[in-house]
């Protein structure tokens, strides 16, 4: 993977950039991702924020390379403190992380995200935690896209300033959480995979909580994961 040659998940995330807008790339490693937006004319000008020094240099480095340092500043710094305070930035992208992590982003730098018109999420894990932050925050999920890489699935959410609930109006609030509401709609061959294989998961931690004399009456756990593989195999099988 280059600036040029993006791996499959950020090729994905680079594709819902808005044409001409200025980006913030949190996390953002080689800056592999801000180089190619700029290079492919989709953003006109980015920061790459990184939170420790050795990311934070080879960004800087692969920026200098391809002598973007006009149109693209890196910065060391945690979360969205890179964003410097009444600085104009349209589109956040953060890829690479965890839900949780995300997430605590998101809501530690929420002064920073006055003028951002698109976040650009993609959760390794536990994309949950975004959308219900999206839901609670007031932005609205405009897209979804699931895909499938080196054996790794991830999930891409794309949303907006506006009415948070609206993607959910079809679909039940607590599985369109889980599952995403507008994942579950489109039920790719990738989506249904990675579904399958968390309900066998959840069945083999059953399993092992039956062995171990717990009940769905008697134990929390228990009960979570059963009302998760229910959830499920509902959309899976409509």
């Amino acid at each position: 993977m280059n600036e040029m040659n993006l791996s499959k998940r950020l090729e994905v995330v680079a594709s819902f950039i808005p044409e001409k807008s200025v980006m913030a790339d949190i996390g953002s490693d080689h800056a592999y991702l801000p180089c190619f937006s700029i290079l492919q004319g989709k953003a006109k000008a980015a920061i790459a924020g990184e939170i420790t020094a050795g990311p934070y240099e080879s960004a800087r480095n692969q920026v200098i390379k391809n002598e973007l340092t006009n149109v693209i500043s890196v910065r060391l710094g945690d979360g969205l403190s890179v964003i410097e305070e009444g600085e104009q930035v349209d589109c956040i992208t953060i890829a690479g992380m965890g839900g949780g992590l995300i997430k605590k982003i998101l809501e530690d730098g929420m002064l920073k995200l006055t003028t951002v018109d698109r976040l650009i999420l993609q959760p390794n894990i536990h994309a949950i935690h975004i959308r219900e932050w999206l839901v609670n925050n007031n932005w609205e999920l405009i897209d979804e896209e699931i895909i499938e890489e080196d054996n790794k699935i991830y999930e891409v959410l794309v949303a907006e300033k506006g009415d948070s609930n609206k993607s959910y109006k079809d679909v039940s609030f607590q599985t369109g959480l889980l599952l995403g509401p507008i994942l579950m709609k489109k039920k790719s061959d990738v989506f249904k995979k990675k579904w399958l294989q968390e309900c066998t998961h959840w069945k083999e931690i059953i399993n092992q909580l039956e062995n171990s004399g717990y009940t769905y009456n008697n134990n929390e756990k228990y009960r979570e994961l059963f009302e998760k593989i229910k959830l499920v195999e509902e959309v899976l099988e409509s």
